[in-house]
C-alpha cells in the first residue's frame, strides 16, 4: 500500500457510521445531523422516470452520457446561471460528484512535473486531499479563517507555492462551514489562477440548496481553465443514484473524457433518464429548499437561546457551530452523541496528514439537516438540557 495513504485518518463518514451502530444496538433514539445524507422522499417524476427506463436488456453505458441528458443539463445551466454550455464539448455526466472530483487529478497530475501541487481549503470534503495523494501530487491544505469568512485565500499564498500548482479546488457554498463566495471572489480566484496557469476547479454541489440569495457559479466568470463539478445528491435528493456531471473549459472537457472509460464509471442509462427529468424540473427543487429552510430556522433558534455561536448558514444544509467557552469540542459532542445526537467534529474535515502541532478550526463541530423537522423540534429539547448540565459545571 501506498505508504502516505496509511498515514490518513480514517475517512470521517465511516467513524460516525460506527457510532450510530453501537448506540443503535443500545436501542437509543438517534437524531442522526452526522452524515450529510438526507432523507426527503425522491420526487415521484424521477422515480417513475428510472422504472420506466429500466431495460428488458441492460448494456453498457458510455462515458459521454446520453445526449438528451447532456442538453437537459445545458438547459439547465443557462436557466440558472445564463452561461451556454455545448452539450458535445462542454459537458461530461458523472456518477455523482464524489468519482469525479477524486479521478480528476489522475488525469491532469503529472508526478515527474514542477507543477504538481493540488490547492485546497482546510477543513474541507476529504476527497480534494485524497484524490491528490493517490494521483501523487503534493496535498496543499490552505487553512480557512472565521476572519476571512472561510473563503479560500490565493492572494496570501506564496508566490513560488503558487508556480508549482496545477489544481486549485473551491467549493462554495461550503462543505463543512456553509461558506458563501459572490461572484467577485470567483472573479478575483481565477485572475489568479490565469497568472499561474492554474486549473480552478469549483465544486458546486451545493449550490442549490440556498435560502437568502443564489449562489454563483466559477462559470459565470470565464471557461478558459476552469471546470465545475455539479451533482444531484443535495439538489434533489438522490444522493443513491450517484448522478451528476462536469462542466467548463472545451480542452480540458475533451482531455478528460478520454480517460473516465478506464476508470468504469458512466452511469447506466436509465439513471440518466431519471436525471433529465430531475435537471428538467424545480418545483421540487424548490419544495426541498423549503423543508430546509424550516429545520435551519429551529436550529438557528435553538442556537440563539442557549447562545451558541455559528457562522450563519446563507446556503447548504449545515451549520458550522462553536463550542461553548472552556468546555473542551470532544467532551461536548461526546455528551451530545451519549443522548443521540450526532455531529461531526470540526477537526474530521481538516487535512488528513496534518501533524499533532496543528490545528484546523477544532473548537466547531457541523451539524447536517439530516432528520425531519420534528425531529429537529425533538433534538434540541435534548441538546439544550445537555448543554445546559455542561454549561452548569463551568459555573
Amino acid at each position: 500500500m501506498n505508504r502516505i495513504l496509511k498515514e490518513l485518518k480514517a475517512y470521517p463518514m465511516e467513524e460516525l457510521n460506527k457510532i450510530k451502530q453501537s448506540l443503535i444496538k443500545e436501542k437509543r433514539k438517534i437524531y442522526d445531523f452526522g452524515t450529510g445524507d438526507p432523507r426527503e422522499p425522491t420526487d415521484e417524476k424521477i422515480r417513475k422516470a428510472l422504472i420506466e427506463s429500466v431495460p428488458t436488456v441492460s448494456q453498457y453505458p458510455s462515458v459521454y452520457g446520453i445526449k438528451e441528458l447532456r442538453e437537459a443539463i445545458s438547459r439547465w445551466f443557462y436557466r440558472r446561471f445564463n452561461v451556454n454550455l455545448d452539450p458535445d464539448k462542454n459537458i461530461i455526466p458523472s456518477a455523482g460528484s464524489k468519482e469525479a472530483i477524486f479521478h480528476f487529478p489522475l488525469v491532469f497530475i503529472d508526478p515527474q512535473e514542477e507543477k504538481n501541487r493540488v490547492i485546497f481549503g482546510t477543513p474541507a470534503y476529504p476527497v480534494y486531499e485524497r484524490g491528490t495523494l493517490f494521483a501523487n501530487g503534493i496535498p496543499t491544505p490552505v487553512t480557512l479563517k472565521e476572519k476571512d469568512r472561510f473563503l479560500l485565500r490565493l492572494d496570501k499564498v506564496d508566490k513560488s507555492v503558487l508556480e508549482e500548482t496545477k489544481i486549485v479546488w473551491v467549493n462554495y457554498p461550503h462543505n463543512p462551514t456553509g461558506a458563501f463566495a459572490p461572484k467577485s471572489y470567483y472573479e478575483e480566484m481565477y485572475g489568479i489562477c490565469r497568472e499561474y496557469d492554474i486549473i480552478l476547479c469549483s465544486d458546486e454541489c451545493y449550490s442549490e440548496i440556498y435560502f437568502d440569495k443564489k449562489p454563483p457559479s466559477a462559470l459565470e466568470v470565464g471557461e478558459e481553465n476552469i471546470v465545475v463539478f455539479h451533482s444531484l445528491s443535495k439538489r434533489s435528493g438522490l444522493t443513491g443514484y450517484r448522478t451528476g456531471f462536469i462542466a467548463g473549459d472545451p480542452k480540458i472537457i475533451s482531455e478528460y473524457k478520454k480517460y473516465r472509460a478506464s476508470f468504469g464509471v458512466a452511469s447506466p442509462d436509465f439513471i440518466q433518464k431519471a436525471a433529465v427529468v430531475a435537471w428538467s424540473d424545480e418545483k421540487h427543487v424548490e419544495e426541498r429548499r423549503e423543508i430546509f429552510r424550516k429545520k435551519r430556522d429551529i436550529l438557528l433558534e435553538f442556537l440563539d437561546k442557549v447562545g451558541l455561536k455559528y457562522l450563519y448558514p446563507e446556503a447548504t444544509f449545515y451549520i458550522w457551530i462553536k463550542t461553548p467557552e472552556g468546555i473542551d469540542p470532544k467532551d461536548y459532542i461526546k455528551a451530545l452523541v451519549k443522548n443521540g445526537i450526532i455531529v461531526s467534529l470540526g477537526e474530521n474535515f481538516c487535512s488528513g496528514l496534518q501533524t499533532k502541532n496543528q490545528t484546523c478550526n477544532s473548537e466547531y463541530f457541523r451539524v447536517a439537516l439530516v432528520p425531519t423537522v420534528d425531529e429537529c423540534k425533538e433534538a434540541v429539547k435534548v441538546w439544550e438540557r445537555v448543554h445546559n448540565q455542561m454549561v452548569k459545571v463551568l459555573q
